[in-house]
């Protein structure tokens, strides 16, 4: 008869340990979900807010654009529009994509290849807004020129000569420190994900 007890109070316990741990990789799978969501916050809020000064850009350019009265203020106004609208639309999407990532629904190794894939789109879209935002530069500038105070700025060598070295260094170094955080942000997410193994 003890026998047969202390049988039944190991398989007790043994299933009661089983319960234990099966509530402990829920909560830790729950809190590194909640930690990496956190992570990817530090991206999406910036992100969001830039996309909101972007579109409202756009929508000003848009309804003053009959004021662009030359080709090349028009062709610098629909380049500025398109980049203020697709880019922001892309890198959010690519943003989106990785805070999609749910860790409890796949397996570690399906999360990280998920979270590679979404993290090579984010730096391409980052990459190619960081070269054509010399472009958008030099045709934002006669834009605001023009719709800020009637002054065409291709007519002005002057302010070529000061204004576009002062913004592409403004630019350089604006884009350094936010791509640092950006990296720094996506490597602690993956090394969230990758604590779990």
């Amino acid at each position: 008869m003890e026998l047969e007890e202390m049988r039944n109070e190991w398989q007790e316990m043994s299933k009661k340990m089983e319960r234990q741990q099966l509530l402990t990789d829920k909560l830790i799978i729950e809190m590194t979900q909640e930690k990496y969501k956190n992570k990817l916050k530090s991206i999406s809020i910036p992100e969001t807010v830039g996309t909101v000064i972007c579109f409202l850009s756009a929508f000003y350019i848009l309804v003053h654009f009959n004021k662009l009265d030359t080709w090349y203020l028009v062709v610098c106004g629909v380049f500025s529009m398109l980049y203020l609208i697709i880019l922001p639309v892309k890198s959010m999407r690519s943003v989106k994509k990785m805070q999609r990532i749910n860790i409890s629904n796949k397996s570690i190794a399906q999360n990280l290849i998920d979270f590679a894939r979404s993290k090579k789109q984010f730096w391409l879209v980052q990459r190619v807004g960081f070269y054509l935002s010399f472009i958008f530069i030099i045709t934002i500038l006669p834009i605001s020129g023009k719709l800020l105070s009637n002054k065409d700025l291709f007519l002005e060598n002057k302010l070529w000569y000061f204004y576009v070295p002062v913004l592409i260094v403004f630019m350089l170094v604006f884009s350094k420190w936010g791509l640092k955080h950006y990296k720094k942000a996506t490597q602690s997410a993956e090394n969230l994900l990758k604590e779990l193994e």
